[in-house]
């Protein structure tokens, strides 16, 4: 759990539902007070219940329902949950679930844009109370499988964690030719329309 911070007002800290440690290194950074507790949902059944539809609508309901998830054992606190999805021509993708799968991806984008669809959902007792979708545009530079397999190497499992199998503030940078949108939602947290939502929420000073 992160220390109070001077700006915030709810009776107890905000409450993540997620195990990122980006997402929870964008909270701290921008001092917020917070207790991560992982949601326990079932990500892929959930997609596949919903198909098809629209990438921001998939990252949507997959934030609500971890926010849900936790909130349900959190009664009376605000509990924030988010997701991350991608789209290229028409095809919706999140995490890869193997190396191989990544390695698959990687060279799908190289030489492609394609869009971030960052979704929140800010919770109490199983009500909303906030939710929106951020979106970056990204476009890789050309590939080679000889860097491809350098990449992955290095990363290991990690880029399993991550929609599109990369973490842009990290080994991540040297996929890219150009990036388009704001920090926060790259790294799955649209942190503007959040606090400004706190803030309306009286959680945070105005």
């Amino acid at each position: 759990m992160t220390t109070a911070s001077s700006f915030w007002r709810a009776d107890a800290p905000l409450i993540l539902a997620s195990r990122s440690a980006g997402r929870q290194a964008v909270l701290a950074q921008s001092g917020l007070p917070f207790e991560a507790r992982p949601a326990d949902v079932d990500e892929r059944g959930i997609e596949s219940r919903l198909e098809p539809v629209g990438a921001d609508a998939l990252a949507l309901a997959l934030a609500r329902a971890k926010a849900r998830s936790v909130s349900a054992r959190s009664l009376g606190r605000l509990v924030l949950g988010a997701d991350q999805v991608a789209s290229c021509e028409e095809w919706i993708f999140g995490k890869p679930g193997t190396m191989k799968e990544a390695a698959e991806l990687l060279r799908f984008l190289s030489g492609r844009s394609h869009r971030l669809h960052s979704a929140v959902a800010l919770v109490r007792d199983g009500a909303i109370i906030f939710e929106t979708v951020a979106h970056a545009d990204l476009t890789m530079r050309e590939l080679s499988d000889e860097f491809i397999a350098a990449y992955l190497a290095l990363m290991g499992e990690t880029a399993l964690a991550s929609a599109g199998a990369y973490q842009v503030e990290g080994l991540g940078a040297q996929l890219f030719a150009s990036v388009s949108g704001d920090h926060w939602t790259i790294m799955g947290l649209p942190i503007l329309p959040l606090l400004d939502a706190l803030r309306r929420e009286g959680a945070l000073i105005s």
